[in-house]
């Protein structure tokens, strides 16, 4: 019975059980004791009285602890941690209770005191750093987005917020490798940017955390490199052609000088003019690349049909039949005469990479959702060494300038867009990826 009872009901019965015994001893000696009808009941009524309100008075002492230590947890559930219980001491069994809970409630003001202020500092490292954060739910829509995120997609986070990946022109960023370097084109920013993906969990439901970083200002210190090593082979090349022609100058000075001239003085005088020609003309050549590759014009845009224009690029290679995989119909504003050049040389060096092999090449073109996007597939041998691509001069093969490559570049630079060369993961060969802006 006493179970089903409050705990403070369940005190007071046991309170009146526990005085139960006195309180019969007392009214037999009471009425035993020969007093007069009247004391006797005045008596009882004072014992009785007695006995009720000292058990009330353990139901209070009982009750009103723990209703104080009640409303401290309460308030506790609810966040407020600035309320506290007073009368605690040590050495009391309730004491101690009381003080617990009083220093547990400071600890959780102190943490999350301390909590408030990571959230602070963690949102405001988020607004000022240079680095994108995207933060993306299961269904791949955008829930969270610092400042540098909206600067690269070109608007502010009111309007970005529950869009898809897709939408946003990041579907690429949540596919592949969760950590690599990628071609992103994107209205705030385009070029090579550092990809780093991971998942994290909020309330129990997968999430996904996107940062990319702006690989520009290491790109510029490997370009400064690239110069380098570009002036010393302008500097070796230049050595290689003035050297000799130094030297014969020198000599057939010398035969014009010496008297008597030798019988065959004519015939040493042609090969040193002819040696001088030639290594004239190499330089002529050498530096004729140069001047192209330093002065390229800026881009005139006008009305491209890009399927006329891949059609017409792949016809012009007469060594190889290159094929041509169709794709929707594109409009692209562009210099015409600039990308016939630009595709020519991704054609061209295809085709040379597949001489060997036998292999095929195929030109095709897709719509994406931050523009235009052409693969040139071969099924050469590959790449074997992608670091020197785009290094001015730098070629393997033994008649090349090592400049079409970095042309190709600059063309598609020039036109707001970017080139990538990499290995083909489905079988062997190279793929070469011009990404145009539509507008």
């Amino acid at each position: 019975m006493l179970k089903r009872l409050k705990h403070e009901h369940r005190i007071f019965w046991i309170a009146l059980l526990a005085g139960l015994p006195a309180t019969i001893a007392a009214v037999i000696f009471l009425w035993i004791g020969g007093y007069s009808d009247q004391t006797k009941w005045t008596i009882l009524f004072l014992i009785l009285l007695i006995w009720l309100g000292c058990s009330s008075a353990v139901i209070t002492k009982v009750r009103f602890p723990l209703q104080t230590i009640s409303n401290l947890l309460a308030a506790m559930r609810e966040g407020d941690y600035s309320i506290r219980a007073r009368g605690g001491r040590r050495e009391d069994a309730l004491g101690e209770v009381i003080i617990e809970v009083n220093a547990l409630g400071e600890n959780l003001r102190q943490q999350r005191l301390a909590a408030l202020e990571a959230t602070a500092l963690l949102s405001k490292v988020m607004t000022e750093i240079e680095v994108a954060v995207f933060t993306f739910d299961g269904s791949q829509k955008l829930r969270l987005v610092n400042r540098a995120g909206e600067r690269l997609l070109g608007k502010p986070s009111e309007r970005l917020l529950n869009g898809t990946a897709a939408e946003l022109g990041l579907a690429d960023c949540l596919l592949g490798e969760a950590s690599r370097t990628m071609e992103i084109m994107l209205p705030g920013g385009s070029g090579r940017w550092g990809l780093r993906r991971t998942t994290f969990r909020e309330h129990g439901m997968p999430h996904t955390l996107v940062v990319l970083t702006d690989l520009s200002r290491a790109l510029r210190d490997e370009e400064r490199e690239a110069w380098q090593r570009l002036l010393r082979v302008l500097a070796h090349e230049l050595n290689n052609s003035l050297a000799p022609i130094k030297s014969i100058a020198g000599t057939m000075t010398g035969l014009l000088k010496r008297q008597p001239r030798m019988d065959d003085w004519e015939t040493d005088m042609q090969r040193g003019l002819e040696v001088i020609s030639s290594r004239t003309e190499a330089l002529n050549r050498f530096v004729g690349a140069y001047t192209q590759l330093a002065r390229l014009p800026q881009p005139r845009l006008a009305s491209v049909d890009v399927g006329t224009w891949i059609q017409r690029i792949a016809g012009l290679e007469t060594r190889l039949r290159v094929a041509v995989d169709p794709g929707p119909p594109v409009i692209l504003q562009a210099d015409g005469d600039l990308l016939d050049q630009l595709l020519i040389n991704l054609v061209r060096n295809a085709v040379d990479a597949c001489l060997e092999t036998s292999g095929g090449v195929k030109v095709g073109w897709a719509r994406t959702s931050s523009g235009l996007e052409v693969l040139v597939e071969d099924d050469g041998t590959g790449l074997t060494n992608s670091a020197n691509l785009f290094v001015p001069f730098f070629t393997t093969k033994k008649t090349g300038s090592g400049i079409g490559l970095v042309l190709s570049r600059q063309i598609a630079e020039a036109h707001g867009g970017s080139i990538t060369l990499e290995n083909r993961k489905d079988r062997k060969g190279c793929r070469a990826r011009l990404r145009l802006p539509l507008h």
